[in-house]
């Protein structure tokens, strides 16, 4: 009892010093505002418009400023307080260069902030997103983002257009490798991660930067996975896939959010008010501001919706599109349409204070060249702490889809170990796509991290060239479809080892923006090269490199120990070494199915159950394909370790729960295996019935536990009104009584079961 008072008094210590800082952000908040009022009395209508224009870099700011042509143009805007932020301008010399004309040579001296598509890193990078989105370890995909934030803030940048949060079903779109997967829970964790991890706690700090949530929205259910393709899904798709990483990335405190270039309901993203006004800044709340993706305002009129630049302009600015990126159009259109009446001043007004209020928040009229530090960016590139950091996760986004004859881990000395396939020597395609600031050939290979053990040999044969000429960022890729002179090598240096080592999949540039595929098996030669080494020694390893699910149907069969190993970035090489020779036991588990044959896709863990599911009636009557099983080949969770795991039967703590009362689930789990791993323990949910058709099975919690080997533990979880709910088509949250079924395992198709009432 006597430690009571001092108890009371931390609490009420604890308590005032909440209050204390609440207070303090709120005079903050103010003081911006007062600020952003002053400063927008000031202004003239076309700095205003200014303010909302994005241009590309245009010349090289440290050289002569550019006399004629469209750089010209710009130049002079720049001049004038015309322009509001600039993109792919980088390095602290350039982006010193850049500001400084903005801060001092226009009338207000509005700073501009610099925009940089840092997706999975800087220079320094880390798995590609998809791949970090298979550890479900949010610390490290957080972490990752803070060193992708740290690198690319030391270069001047102050903006990131990240995190992509959109979902998709759908692997032949490219895109995939730029978000988390299939699963608007998992997503709507990653994106929160990411956020958190670019913005930190306090966006003033120089290490910190503004992310970016895109693409707002659909973008993901592009028919038929082709890029920047129509959408057309219904309102509960809408609300409970396609929105929830979006509302989550808000909650997150995301700065900005970046629309889309599909249409929806027949009306560009880019001029949906719906999408923008209705519920990003309407329901929502969102006070920060919205960019275009590149162009899209000037693609409203290919899309048929707007019949020249000013339409267009005027139809984005009401919908809630706030800055132009590089369409030319706001600068060009909006005064004169403000003037004729057509658009009102006070929509001007919004977007720019929108724009401002993030211009604050980073500090930028307090220092504009806080982001503009010789010494950090140098010390900070490469660092030593980045590369481990991007290593740490690299080894954690690896899943290991099957493992027979005990192939994995290799044994550490005494064996021949043949290493075959062109993408086990190649430094470049481990960095993945979507890495413009990096150098090209800086990622350690394959070869490179199996060559750190020595105590096998190690025999490497190409066999056969995944690529014709280089990959850029801009081409197609050439695939080599023709050149088989390196196969009988391989199949020698195979003859001859104990284990073959094959490293095949797709080059980094394969996979990205305007990356679709309509086959999404192994490309050019690497399937026949994978079925003639099999004739001379089947002990074979696949190791895939990848930015989206594979169709692999023949090497699931036939191959028996298969690692995923995505494109992991500058570190692949040692991550993919460590996890084959046992120093890291894989932990990762797919954030999206794998597709039997690209016939199924879309395909998701997620579905409907559809009114005949089951082929009850013993005919062909039923939801079926007549060639192939309708389940992927390896499920939505599905990933495995070099121990096991074995789960007991979920149990709750009762079985019939009032609305609004926590549902406690428990399983217990044990390590049954030789080693110590971890295990993402997964828990899904179905509404049986309910006033909209509900999936199946839904993603509702997952655990990361650490295992000693023969450990077992208690892991918990607590359903509340966010896991049991779901929007209906008019996107209001419902939370309906009836009988829910619980699903607990290691995989989406793995799982036990039980079920309660919510009365």
């Amino acid at each position: 009892m006597k430690h009571k008072p001092i108890l009371v008094a931390l609490a009420l210590f604890a308590i005032g010093t909440a209050q204390a800082q609440k207070k303090k952000t709120m005079d903050k908040k103010q003081d911006i505002e007062q600020k952003i009022t002053t400063l927008m009395a000031k202004m003239t209508l076309e700095e205003k418009v200014g303010q909302m224009n994005q241009y590309n870099g245009f010349w090289d700011v440290t050289g002569p400023s550019p006399k004629e042509g469209n750089a010209a143009l710009k130049y002079e805007h720049l001049r004038k307080g015309w322009v509001g932020s600039m993109l792919t301008v980088r390095g602290v010399d350039q982006v010193r260069a850049v500001q400084k004309i903005a801060v001092e040579e226009t009338r207000l001296g509005i700073p501009l902030i610099i925009g940089f598509d840092v997706i999975h890193g800087y220079k320094t990078l880390a798995p590609i997103p998809l791949a970090e989105a298979a550890s479900w370890d949010l610390e490290a995909i957080k972490h990752s983002a803070q060193v992708a934030a740290d690198e690319a803030s030391a270069s001047g940048i102050n903006w990131t257009f990240g995190p992509m949060v959109d979902i998709s079903r759908d692997a032949r779109w490219g895109r995939v490798m730029e978000g988390a997967g299939e699963d608007p829970y998992l997503g709507a964790k990653v994106a929160t991660a990411r956020v958190k991890g670019f913005q930190g706690d306090d966006l003033s700090l120089p290490n910190t930067i503004a992310a970016c949530a895109k693409h707002f929205a659909g973008y993901g259910f592009s028919e038929s996975g082709r890029d920047y393709n129509t959408v057309d899904i219904g309102n509960a798709t809408l609300y409970n896939t396609v929105l929830p990483p979006f509302k989550a990335a808000k909650d997150a405190g995301v700065r900005t959010f970046m629309n889309s270039f599909n249409i929806l309901n027949g009306v560009p993203a880019t001029g949906n008010s719906f999408l923008q006004r209705d519920i990003l800044k309407g329901k929502w709340g969102f006070d920060g501001f919205v960019i275009t993706d590149w162009a899209s305002i000037r693609e409203m009129i290919t899309w048929g919706f707007a019949k020249d630049g000013a339409e267009a302009s005027e139809k984005a600015v009401k919908a809630g599109a706030d800055m132009d990126m590089e369409s030319y159009l706001y600068v060009n259109e909006l005064v004169k349409l403000v003037n004729e009446g057509k658009v009102d001043v006070a929509l001007i007004d919004d977007s720019v204070r929108r724009i401002l209020r993030v211009k604050y928040e980073l500090g930028l009229f307090d220092d504009p060249y806080r982001y503009c530090d010789e010494k950090r960016e140098k010390a900070t590139i490469n660092s030593k702490a980045n590369h481990e950091a991007v290593l740490d996760v690299a080894k954690k986004s690896i899943v290991l889809l099957k493992n027979d004859m005990s192939l994995l881990p290799l044994k550490k000395t005494g064996q021949k170990i043949a290493l075959i396939g062109a993408l086990a020597t190649d430094k470049n395609s481990p960095l993945g796509s979507w890495r413009i600031a990096s150098d090209d050939n800086t990622a350690v290979s394959v070869l490179e991290g199996m060559q750190q053990y020595k105590g096998n040999t190690l025999t490497y044969e190409k066999g056969a060239d995944l690529i014709v000429g280089k990959a850029t960022f801009l081409d197609e890729v050439q695939l080599n479809v023709t050149d088989r002179s390196g196969f009988e090598a391989a199949k020698k240096a195979a003859k001859a080892a104990d284990v073959v080592v094959m490293v095949l999949g797709e080059h980094g540039f394969q996979s990205g923006e305007g990356r679709s595929r309509t086959n999404i098996d192994l490309p050019g030669l690497q399937q026949e090269l994978l079925e003639e080494i099999y004739k001379v020694n089947p002990r074979i390893v696949l190791v895939l490199n990848n930015g989206r699910p594979l169709t692999i149907p023949w090497a699931a069969e036939h191959i028996p120990a298969i690692v995923e190993a995505w494109h992991l970035g500058s570190e692949t090489g040692h991550a993919v070494a460590q996890i084959l020779y046992g120093d890291y036991n894989p932990s990762g588990k797919l954030p999206m199915s794998f597709p039997r044959n690209v016939g199924q896709v879309p395909i998701y863990y997620n579905q409907h159950s559809t009114g005949r599911p089951v082929n009850a009636d013993k005919n062909v009557f039923w939801s079926h394909y007549g060639d192939v099983e309708k389940t992927p080949q390896y499920a939505f969770g599905h990933g495995l370790s070099y121990t096991t795991f074995k789960y007991g039967a979920p149990k709750l703590d009762k079985k019939v729960y009032a609305k609004g009362e926590p549902v406690k689930v428990s399983v217990d789990v044990s390590n049954t295996g030789s080693y110590d791993g971890k295990e993402v323990v997964q828990l899904y949910i179905q509404d049986v019935s309910a006033s909209l058709s509900r999936p199946v099975k839904e993603l509702k919690g997952f655990e990361l536990v650490s295992f000693k080997k023969g450990e077992t533990k208690t892991v918990t979880f607590m359903l509340t009104n966010y896991e049991l709910g779901f929007y209906d088509n008019n996107g209001n949250y419902l939370v309906e009584p009836g009988t829910f079924k619980v699903f607990v395992g290691t995989a989406s198709n793995n799982v036990q079961e039980t079920e309660f009432e919510l009365k």
